[in-house]
């Protein structure tokens, strides 16, 4: 079947809870523990079912937000999701009682049990309103992305395509191009500050109302973190500071030399090279068909899961006018289907965005046959160990996409260890907001501009108000959308790298681990899938700089004259 037949209904809420209730209240009244895993199995195929409509309007409302039609389900999700949340925690509360309690715990592990405490930390029918709220200004912020115009040259543009100007070798077009997309976000700028502003205050709430002092500790609640906490990611961005931020600072520096530049600006950064950055060569349909070959001979696992992919049509890759912009990999339980969202436009990123997204599609194809929900998906930077090492493992096959695979391979290297600091600046700049939910918009731009001195000091405004302003933040959907999700990069990246380090001296004992990794899904914590897959903790600041200074040497060995 193609995803474009897959059936979509809109649920009937009251159907739904009226169900799900009933099965509750059997489960809970059953006097056997087979009788009550009988019931749990029901509840399971209930909420996979809902899962199923919620993600189906989500994709198609993204590959298209002029779709009227998927604007109301959209919406109606935004507005429906917290009456299924009120029905899951109930449903965890009974599970957390239940006199079977350790034969369940034999049966599906401890991890099930952690998510229930967590999640019911996170609930009660005293947000429901809130987290309606919460939902509408999160839509609100992508649905402004997903319609922006820019016009350059008198050509226009979106978000997404505009990206292959911004690495062009002419550097006046190169300038144009990033011009106008911070122009756009300047004259939203009043627009999402607002509807930021309203974000923190509704999670503030929130957060109040369940009884937490402020945002921070639920946020971590949410992204169900359960063996590591505030101090300790804290101290993972002071080592990222010390070891990694002085070798991003010398990769700026070589870059700028390259480029025979006295300065890097803010629309240099991205044009990496004096010959052109390395472009992938093929339409968007060669590249689908390369990335076959790619996982055909990368093992069977990844053919008989790339071909599942394209049998179906379960990506979508072109960038177009009214698409969500980004990239993102979700799951269809009731079709047992990952589904690969991307924007095409030209540049390497088409090439890691497609092996990066397939390692969240692998991963969960890998265990789409769990019984329950929670361990289709791992959390969240568990999650992107298999996307970013994927980026990796798929290393030997880059010919297929570049003219110079050596060259992408070294700007893509560059790209990993260069981001990290990028990624604990915005996980530093939610704490800051979070744990000061009264700072005005303002304060919070000012407070982004301390943080760039501190991890990104290469950054050079050249007299663009908006930047300098301190308005960059306000480009990442994460931000907005999914709070505290962003040093789930950065913790994956050191993982990564330790794959990518493995993989050169032994692959097939590398990939055991990595498959291993991907089939337990969600059925452990972070901590214990990086010890399932042979990984050390990226906490241990001795681990961060060894990686560091791996990476490091070896970059150092290329000779990047050529380039």
């Amino acid at each position: 079947m193609q995803f474009k037949d897959y059936l979509y209904s809109r649920p009937d809420i009251e159907l739904f809870t009226s169900d799900f209730e009933q099965l509750m209240d059997a489960f809970a009244k059953a006097e056997k523990a087979q009788d009550q895993l009988d019931f749990l199995q029901k509840i399971n195929n209930l909420r996979n079912s809902f899962l199923t409509m919620y993600n189906l309007a989500f994709i198609r409302h993204s590959i298209n937000s002029k779709d009227e039609f998927y604007e109301r389900e959209n919406q109606f999700f935004d507005e429906n999701s917290p009456k299924y949340d009120e029905q899951n925690s109930r449903f965890y509360q009974l599970l957390l009682e239940s006199p079977f309690r350790k034969i369940i715990e034999q049966k599906f592990g401890q991890q099930f049990f952690n998510l229930a405490q967590m999640s019911l930390q996170t609930f009660s029918k005293e947000i429901m309103e809130d987290l309606v709220q919460e939902n509408r200004l999160s839509t609100e912020y992508m649905k402004i992305k997903a319609l922006a115009q820019l016009e350059v040259n008198g050509k226009t543009y979106n978000l997404s395509n505009i990206t292959a100007l911004e690495e062009d070798p002419d550097r006046d077009l190169r300038k144009k191009a990033a011009d106008a997309k911070w122009a756009f976000y300047a004259d939203h700028q009043v627009e999402m500050e607002k509807i930021y502003d309203d974000l923190v205050a509704v999670r503030t709430q929130i957060a109040r109302k369940l009884g937490f002092e402020n945002y921070t500790e639920l946020g971590y609640l949410r992204m169900n973190r359960s063996d590591y906490n505030q101090q300790m990611v804290a101290a993972f961005r002071e080592a990222v500071q010390k070891y990694i931020v002085p070798i991003a600072n010398q990769l700026y520096d070589k870059q700028k030399k390259r480029l025979g530049q006295k300065e890097l600006k803010y629309y240099d950064l991205a044009f990496k090279f004096p010959s052109g950055n390395p472009q992938p060569t093929g339409s968007p349909d060669e590249i689908v068909e390369a990335t076959a070959k790619m996982y055909k001979e990368l093992s069977n696992e990844t053919d008989d899961f790339f071909q599942f992919m394209t049998d179906r049509n379960l990506l979508d890759v072109v960038a177009k006018d009214g698409k969500s912009t980004g990239g993102y990999c979700t799951f269809i339980p009731n079709y047992g289907s990952p589904f690969i969202f991307s924007n095409f436009n030209g540049t390497s990123g088409d090439i890691v965005v497609m092996t990066h997204e397939a390692g969240h599609a692998f991963q969960v194809f890998s265990s789409r046959h769990t019984p329950l929900p929670e361990y289709q998906w791992p959390t969240y930077e568990s999650a992107e160990i298999h996307s970013m090492s994927m980026e990796f493992f798929t290393f030997p096959w880059m010919d297929l996409f570049f003219e110079d695979a050596d060259k992408f391979k070294y700007a893509h290297l560059i790209a990993a260890i260069t981001f990290i600091p990028y990624g604990v600046a915005v996980d530093e700049f939610q704490h800051i907001v979070y744990n000061q939910p009264e700072l005005s918009p303002k304060e919070r731009n000012q407070a982004w501009l301390a943080l760039q001195k501190k991890y990104l000091p290469h950054f050079d405004h050249a007299g663009n108000s908006f930047l300098e302003q301190g308005g960059f933040w306000q480009r990442q959907s994460h931000i907005f959308r999914s709070p505290f999700y962003y040093i789930d990069y950065a913790l994956a990246q050191i993982c990564a790298f330790q794959f990518w380090q493995r993989d050169q001296e032994n692959h097939d004992a590398a990939w055991k681990d990595y498959v291993r990794l991907c089939q337990a899904g969600g059925s452990l914590s972070f901590l214990g899938l990086v010890d399932l897959a042979g990984l050390e903790s990226p906490f241990d600041e001795t681990v961060i700089r060894r990686i560091a200074t791996h990476v490091d040497a070896y970059l150092s060995e290329i000779d990047d004259s050529g380039y």
